[in-house]
């Protein structure tokens, strides 16, 4: 298969909180008042990591999806960073980093847990080059959320949420970045409609499309709850290789919007 390694190298940012590195190796991005318009409270308190950790989703509470621990977990923020400073915030956010300065934050992963095949092939080895990569690309088509809960102190949240709306206006004609000292780059972001959850929003689209696979688009959008920020990171690697389309996860939303209520 001539893809193979390509494939294998998605497959495998798929489940490691969807690394910079990783993601754009696969190739050889609408900012939203969603609530009422109330700002942060400047003497808000944070809520505490165990707190956070009672409120972000669990196992059980995604119709649709497994929920449990972030694999490969979150990279450490100064790990991460862009060329240029002011797309920070909308790389971090691709990688799970909870934006600003956040008193305490968790993490988890949504993974849509689609039904087996149900043909009897041995094995994918038995198949053609053509058939392998069709049945490997079905195989992982489902979307992978990462969520990430933060919490700030006084108006710290909207602050965060302001670099993110900022970032994603001035990066749109893309940017490069790292990870871990491996080198990755995105050539547009696109701001997109918001689920229209929380208080405030931005939702937007980063897309590598310099490699023979073509577009290769990661979605992301940051939603605030008060002095809560909530940052969802969705991939699906079947439906980037096959070009179909496909959004943050609204299961995955909705779950966790009900969750910050």
């Amino acid at each position: 298969m001539k893809r193979s390694s390509g494939v294998r190298l998605c497959a495998t940012a798929a489940v490691s909180a969807l690394s910079l590195a990783l993601i754009t190796g696969c190739s050889d991005g609408g900012s939203k008042d969603s609530g009422d318009g109330k700002g942060g409270n400047s003497s808000a308190k944070a809520l505490s990591a165990t707190e956070l950790k009672q409120l972000i989703i669990a196992k059980g509470e995604v119709p649709g999806y497994k929920v449990g621990p972030v694999e490969g977990g979150i990279p450490d923020k100064s790990k991460v960073k862009s060329a240029d400073a002011q797309c920070d915030p909308v790389l971090r956010a691709l990688t799970g980093i909870a934006p600003g300065e956040p008193a305490a934050n968790t993490s988890r992963m949504a993974t849509e847990d689609k039904k087996e095949p149900t043909d009897k092939a041995t094995s994918l080895d038995d198949l053609a080059d053509g058939k392998f990569e069709d049945a490997l690309n079905k195989s992982m088509d489902l979307d992978v959320t990462v969520v990430t809960l933060a919490s700030y102190d006084g108006d710290g949240a909207e602050s965060a949420l302001k670099s993110v709306t900022d970032a994603v206006k001035s990066c749109s004609g893309g940017f490069s970045g790292e990870q871990d000292g491996e080198k990755g780059k995105f050539t547009k972001v696109a701001e997109e409609k918001s689920s229209g959850t929380g208080d405030e929003s931005v939702a937007f689209t980063a897309t590598n499309d310099s490699g023979k696979d073509g577009a290769l688009p990661l979605h992301a959008e940051v939603v605030r709850h008060g002095n809560t920020l909530a940052t969802y990171t969705t991939i699906n690697i079947g439906a980037m290789m096959t070009k179909k389309a496909y959004t943050v996860s609204a299961p995955v939303i909705k779950a966790q919007a009900a969750k910050l209520k």
